[in-house]
């Protein structure tokens, strides 16, 4: 059985573990080891030395009664030497031994007897083990060896692919597992808003979207650490993935680098499908560490330059549309002070201005372009205290997001549909006319302010505990200025040669190719806002056909007929506009509290870590006045893992994971000072605004006082084996259910009209006596859900001093099911019943979903320093729907009007989500690096990687709108790999 140190010996050793253990305990490892003589038995009281070259940490403590030992606090290295030291047999030296962050390795030593005829250490069982056998977690290490040896982009969004569960990305956000991995909004498919992201200990997800919300210098990373699945309660998300980038701390050893890649387009295939895309792009860094005073004060610092120029392709003509640039800088310095043994100080900084000239989708035009400026500024500060057993850690934290817009064209935006009968088919440039539409300046803050305590508590007959509590306090910013363009509204029109349309036509023909921005929820609105106007007579007088005093919805659907084009900024027909008539700049807030306790019980060949995450949320408004108060949410996590024979596991975790809700609902209720919006539609002669949203006047949403905070259940079961040396298997199953998902609703609709209806929700369900008198309310989704079960297998094999090679491989089975793709969302879903998910037709697989992934990779080194690596991907297809275009959304098709529930409606086609799946692919990206040795730990490297070396341009994505877009038909792909590139680069370091 393990058992901790039971005492410590001197001074020495305590200062010792306080200089290893001060980093964040979650960016930490840990090393068991075991000392046995020949025969078998314990060697109590040998010392233990463990250090690394490019690490801070320098750990000694000696072993128990039982030969064991506990080595905590480390940081990620694969470089670390064990010395063992113990009066009666010889001294022993091993080199190149691992440790990954959050991770626990078991090492057994066998020493032989001083003067005996073996002069070295033995090597036994677990020496090299790649398995923890107290931990339930599921994820990857990508480690220094990983990163400099793949054809891997230099960013550590792209690290994310090495994970075996992660989907493709076309924007650095994967999805991992039952991560939502699609938006109606656009049809977008490959980025979840899901996961969680820390940079050097500094949360920096974006507070409004979920997804990452920084950039870092690549070459600063020491490990990125990422959790698929079984999440302990010391970390937030688990929806998602959770990664954790360890920068480097340099230490009493000077040591830095210089590094230029770059490409251009004689380095790139030609293009199959855009002809005219080419690029050219560099990126440079430096970076310095060493000592200011040895054994004391410590610093590591870097520089990077990145820039891409990049011409795009208009796809309907073949012809260039654009050149577009994308510069970055990224600085970084860090800042490590101990001055006593038991105390340490870190202090880092980095930050990441980006400017990006305009968007590289080819399906965007010059007129809608948008120029960006994203990034900010990111502080850490944090303090740690050491005292026998306990560690202390302090941390405060500060980003600053900047997301920011520009539209090329200052015009007034005006979206315009056609009808496609009679063989019409209309191009992007009919549709999409004017400008982007709106400027805006966007800044998403966040400040944090945690404390940690660890305790390591040896019980003797009954196991040890390694007990970890924890505080952390949130504040979210999301400060906005946004201003329409042009004439300070947004059109909706439709095209000239279908004039004389009616509302009816408008509503329910489904051969339109182009957004409209009406729904037939919306002719409620119009009839009572007709009738509160001072031109209500003149309103009955046109549309009450049969006389009775009143407007109905049938009247309308025939009377009213779109044919004017006055005023119009493009000069077509005016149907619909969304007017600014005030704006300001607004600040909306979010505070959270978060208390995790859990304690890690190891007894015997069982460990068991039983712990709690609870938190609560605050939402503000632009006044300051709290809007939403969310209770305490209590999320328990409980694994067992059994410890088969040392080099097998098995292990179950049961647990559940929260999603707090964003500050884009904060935006949705919360906008009480800023722009005033009047949506309005064109009848005959005039404008006639039917809602007002924003402002004070009239709140856009309430957050309903029912709503809860959306969760997912996860249970995992695993079974892990060393099959040899640096050698193992893992094959795991997951169950996850997801709940309690947000929606706004229109409570005219399900709080009245639907009632007698099995879709009716009354007043009580949101928590109200009466109507708040809003546009919306923010809701729980009832009805909805998400389901998924997948199976993952993994092998691992390490490299070490004797091999020289290393390679993983995985395959993961994606099962998603579901009636919604909601995540934080004001979306369609409770506004449309034939949209519920209730509704028939709508739970199905799980648009975006990918069901199959396979991910292999490896490298390994010559004697005469040049090495190979490789990375393959392979998946099995998107899954899409067949869809309609509605409010820029891609809506699933609809049927003729039926009875279901007892309520008349177009429902969702039976068989129309998630029937559609894109072609599979796989790419395959080399590498060959060789590497010349100066002495003295100066060295150059020299790189050629090949992306996309089989030059398979396979389609990524395909077209999902069944009327398609004015530039590709149904089915058609949209979105391809890239072609062949070529990826040259060079580094000088010591």
């Amino acid at each position: 059985m393990f058992k901790l140190k039971k005492t410590l010996t001197a001074l020495s050793v305590a200062s010792a573990i306080a200089a290893a253990s001060s980093a964040y305990a979650q960016d930490t490892g840990t090393l068991r080891i075991q000392v046995t003589d020949r025969q078998g038995n314990p060697v109590p009281n040998a010392t233990v030395s463990v250090s690394a070259p490019d690490t801070l940490a320098k750990r000694t403590a000696e072993t128990d009664d039982e030969g064991y030992v506990r080595l905590g606090g480390l940081q990620p290295s694969r470089d670390y030497q064990v010395e063992i030291v113990e009066e009666g047999y010889s001294e022993f030296e091993s080199a190149n031994v691992r440790v990954s962050s959050g991770q626990t390795f078991e090492l057994n030593y066998t020493l032989t007897a001083e003067g005996s005829d073996i002069e070295t250490i033995q090597v036994t069982g677990r020496a090299m083990s790649t398995i923890d056998t107290t931990s339930s977690t599921t994820g990857t290490s990508v480690t220094l060896d990983m990163t400099e040896s793949l054809p891997t982009a230099r960013s550590f969004q792209d690290y994310l692919q090495l994970a075996p569960s992660t989907k493709p990305s076309v924007g650095g956000n994967p999805s991992s597992k039952s991560g939502v991995n699609y938006s109606d909004i656009g049809g977008e498919y490959g980025s979840s808003s899901d996961n969680v992201y820390y940079l050097d200990g500094v949360n920096v997800t974006d507070n409004q979207t979920g997804t990452f919300g920084a950039n870092i210098n690549s070459e600063i990373i020491q490990e990125q650490r990422i959790l698929t699945g079984g999440i302990p309660a010391e970390y937030a998300g688990g929806q998602g993935l959770v990664t954790r980038v360890i920068t480097k701390s340099g230490g009493n050893e000077w040591s830095g680098s210089v590094n230029y890649y770059f490409q251009n387009d004689s380095l790139v295939a030609d293009n199959e499908n855009l002809s005219q895309n080419s690029f050219d792009t560099f990126d440079t860094a430096v970076t310095l560490g060493g000592p200011i005073i040895e054994d004391e004060l410590w610093f590591f610092g870097s520089y990077q330059i990145k820039d891409r120029e990049e011409d795009v392709t208009d796809p309907v003509t073949d012809t260039k549309l654009r050149t577009i640039t994308d510069e970055q800088d990224l600085g970084f310095f860090k800042l490590t002070w101990q001055p006593t043994g038991n105390d340490r100080f870190v202090a880092s900084w980095f930050n990441d201005p980006q400017e990006i000239s305009g968007s590289d989708n080819p399906r965007t035009l010059n007129n809608r372009d948008v120029a960006e400026e994203n990034g900010g500024d990111n502080y850490k500060v944090e303090y740690s205290r050491y005292w026998d057993n306990l560690i202390l850690t302090l941390q405060v934290s500060s980003h600053e997001g900047e997301a920011s817009r520009v539209a090329a064209d200052g015009s007034t935006r005006n979206d315009v549909a056609y009808r496609t009968a009679g063989g019409f088919e209309p191009t992007n440039a009919d549709t999409d006319k004017g400008g982007y539409g709106v400027n805006s300046t966007n800044f998403r803050n966040k400040d944090q302010y945690q404390a940690t305590l660890e305790y390591f508590l040896d019980t003797y007959d009954m196991g040890s505990h390694e007990i970890k509590a924890g505080f952390v306090y949130t504040v979210n910013e999301n400060l906005q200025d946004s201003r329409y363009t042009g004439e300070g509204a947004q059109y909706t029109s439709i095209g000239n040669r279908n004039s004389g349309s009616t509302i009816g036509d408008y509503l329910d023909a489904d051969d339109w190719v182009g957004q409209r921005d009406l729904s037939a929820d919306d002719l409620s609105r119009l009839i009572s806002n007709m009738a509160s106007s001072d031109d209500a007579a003149l309103y009955t007088s046109r549309y009450d056909t049969n006389n009775d005093g009143t407007i109905s919805e049938d009247e309308l659907r025939s009377g009213v007929i779109f044919d004017s084009t006055e005023g119009n900024p493009t000069g077509d027909v005016n149907v619909y506009r969304s007017q600014e008539v005030q704006t300001a700049p607004i600040e909306m807030e979010t505070k959270g509290k978060t208390v995790f306790l859990q304690d890690t019980w190891t007894i015997a060949q069982w460990t068991v870590n039983a712990g709690i995450r609870a938190e609560t949320w605050e939402h503000f408004s632009s006044k300051g006045d709290k809007i939403a108060e969310f209770d305490w949410e209590v999320a328990p996590r409980f694994s067992v893992v059994y410890d088969i024979d040392g080099s097998s596991k098995v292990w179950g975790f049961v647990g559940r994971y929260y999603d707090p809700i964003r500050t884009n609902m904060t935006d949705f209720a919360g906008n009480l000072t800023g722009p005033v919006l009047h949506e309005q539609i064109y009848l005959e002669d005039r404008w006639l605004t039917y809602r007002v949203r924003g402002g004070e006047q009239v709140q856009d949403a309430f957050f309903a006082p029912s709503t809860k905070t959306p969760y997912t259940d996860e249970i995992l079961l695993g079974y892990a084996t060393n099959i040899a040396d640096n050698m193992s298997i893992e094959v795991t199953y997951t169950d996850r259910a997801t709940r309690d998902l947000l929606e706004d609703y229109d409570l005219g609709v399900y709080a009245n009209d639907l009632e007698g209806t099995d879709f009716y929700l009354p007043l009580s369900y949101f928590g109200y006596d009466e109507n708040p008198g809003s546009n919306y309310v923010i809701a729980t989704l009832e009805g909805g859900k998400r389901d998924y079960e997948g199976l993952q297998v993994a092998f691992t094999k390490h490299r070490t001093a004797s091999d020289n090679w290393f390679f993983n491989a995985s395959w993961t089975y994606n099962d998603a099911k579901g009636n919604t793709n909601s995540d934080s969302n004001a979306d369609l879903q409770g506004d449309f019943v034939w949209l519920d998910p209730r509704a028939p037709g709508v739970y199905a697989d799980q648009p975006g979903n990918i069901e199959h992934l396979v991910k292999l990779f490896g490298s390994y080194k010559f004697d005469n320093g040049f090495e190979v690596g490789a990375v393959y991907n392979w998946n099995s297809g998107t899954i899409y729907s067949k869809t309609r275009a509605l409010y820029g959304r891609h809506a699933p098709l609809s049927d003729e009007p039926y009875e279901y529930g007892g309520y008349t409606d177009t429902w969702v086609q039976e068989g129309v989500i998630g029937s559609q799946e894109s072609p599979a692919y796989g790419t395959l990206d080399l590498r060959v690096k060789y590497t010349y040795d100066f002495g003295e730990s100066y060295k150059a490297e020299f790189f050629l990687d090949v992306f996309n070396a089989l030059d398979d341009q396979a389609a990524r994505r395909e077209q999902d709108l069944v009327a398609g877009d004015g530039v590709y038909e149904f089915g058609e792909a949209v979105d391809w790999v890239k072609p062949r590139q070529f990826y040259l680069g060079a580094r000088l370091s010591f």
